[in-house]
């Protein structure tokens, strides 16, 4: 199973990044589980200082922006 934590205050494009991630997992038929993280320690402990940042088992994948589908995709299938 994939570990996802999205980084961010709860902006809309947070928000948008889980929904993205747990509908291209569903498509994929994928168990993944998604964490948010809006503790600013907890963000700045990543190293993000553009959100939303997205880590995927421990390890960041993306900050400042929506992530793509196929950039999702990618990381569920990798």
């Amino acid at each position: 199973m994939k570990n996802f934590k999205v980084l961010g205050s709860g902006c809309k494009n947070c928000i948008n990044t889980v929904a993205l991630i747990e509908k291209t997992a569903a498509e994929l038929n994928v168990d993944v589980t998604v964490e948010k993280v809006t503790d600013i320690a907890d963000i700045m402990g990543y190293g993000v200082m553009s959100t939303p940042g997205v880590v995927l088992d421990e390890h960041v994948v993306h900050a400042g922006g929506m992530p793509t589908h196929d950039m999702v995709a990618a990381w569920i299938k990798g």
